[in-house]
């Protein structure tokens, strides 16, 4: 049995060495404001490029317009905006210390809706928007997807807080994400679209399992506090590596499929080497997620009274875990519909691109990063 004072010592370090709330809002604000003046001034220089902020307008003006090289720095501009948002590679600084610093709760929210919307935001512009610069961008985001991939995963492997180490997992999911975009047009839309409603549903479970275990004031944070935690809350503890197994990408979870679907749309576009680095980031992945799993499972529990062992699951967590382990599993063994809904936005965005612009892109393909 450890001392009283020996556990206070113990919570004192540990809230020494993570950054405090304050730290981690201010350093999200000032860089958040220096991506947004990037977004918005790569915005005004596509408008001066093409007369036009609309996407049909912007689309159809930069194929024809007379200042290329203003289109292309309006495009990098407004990638790194985004590139901030999504916490991709080299954008992603401020990831870890923020998801560190931050509630579990407001965690989950960050890593998935804003996300999303970014990610949204990202097709629409690049495919609707810049049909005509494709083979320009897509090499972009083949750099950026490899950036991302390698320094979230290689960053997890050293972390042993479990917030931080998801922190970096979700950088590395950025990456695997972009991997669709290289995928132009309809299979990059469809997978980036499923990928993208898999990774919310198991990160949002995730970080809710983190933040019934260990309470909102989050003294249970790295791997150590998790020792033994099947033999205290079994339920929850078969959740978490649940997640933990779906973010892995094993079959019959979301996370499966969502992988398959990216790394398949970017073979099918000739974009082997990049489907390799996935697959075999992928790979170095298990290794920080079976750390956690098997420090749950494997190692003895320890008294630290860290985590929260009566404590009972709240009904809006109760919720959102069975909708959360609902929606992982189906999307593991029943994705046909999601994939279909994903694939008619596909259609529905492809629409929207004039058959000019993709003609070009389709002449142009050669010059892509293989």
């Amino acid at each position: 049995m450890r001392s009283p004072r020996f556990r206070a010592t113990s919570w004192l370090a540990s809230a020494r060495a993570r950054p405090p709330p304050a730290e981690s809002s201010i350093k999200y604000f000032l860089l958040g404001s220096f991506a947004t003046a990037f977004f918005l001034y790569g915005i005004a220089l596509a408008f001066g490029a093409t007369g036009s902020t609309r996407i049909d307008i912007l689309s159809q003006g930069l194929a024809t317009t007379a200042t290329p090289m203003l289109a292309l720095l309006a495009l990098a501009m407004i990638v790194i905006g985004i590139g901030f948002k999504v916490s991709a590679a080299p954008f992603h600084v401020w990831t870890p210390d923020v998801y560190q610093g931050a509630p579990a709760p407001v965690v989950g929210l960050m890593s998935t809706a804003p996300k999303a919307a970014a990610f949204a935001v990202l097709l629409r512009v690049l495919f609707s928007g810049f049909p005509s610069y494709e083979p320009r961008w897509a090499g972009l985001i083949w750099i950026i997807a490899v950036l991302s991939m390698f320094t979230g995963n290689l960053g997890a492997l050293m972390q042993r807080d479990v917030k931080r180490m998801l922190a970096y997992s979700s950088i590395a999911h950025a990456g695997y994400l972009l991997v669709a975009f290289t995928a132009f047009p309809a299979d990059g839309i469809a997978s980036a679209c499923f990928y993208t409603a898999a990774y919310a549903a198991m990160n949002v479970g995730a970080f809710t399992v983190i933040t019934q275990l260990s309470g909102y004031d989050e003294n249970a944070r790295t791997i150590d506090d998790y020792a033994g935690l099947a033999l205290k809350r079994p339920v929850l503890t078969a959740l978490l590596g649940f997640f933990l197994l779906s973010l892995i990408g094993i079959p019959f979870t979301g996370g499966f499929f969502g992988k398959f679907y990216v790394f398949s749309a970017a073979l099918h576009a000739g974009n082997v080497w990049l489907a390799l680095f996935g697959l075999l980031n992928s790979g170095i992945a298990c290794f920080y997620y079976l750390r956690l799993l098997a420090a749950m499972y494997s190692r003895p529990a320890t008294d630290t009274g860290h985590i929260k062992v009566s404590a009972p699951v709240s009904i809006p967590a109760a919720i959102a875990l069975t909708f959360t382990a609902v929606a992982t599993l189906l999307l593991g063994i029943a994705p046909n519909r999601v994939l279909a809904l994903a694939r008619s936005g596909a259609e529905v965005t492809m629409k929207a691109i004039p058959a000019s612009s993709l003609q070009q892109t389709t002449a142009d393909t050669s010059r892509l990063p293989r």
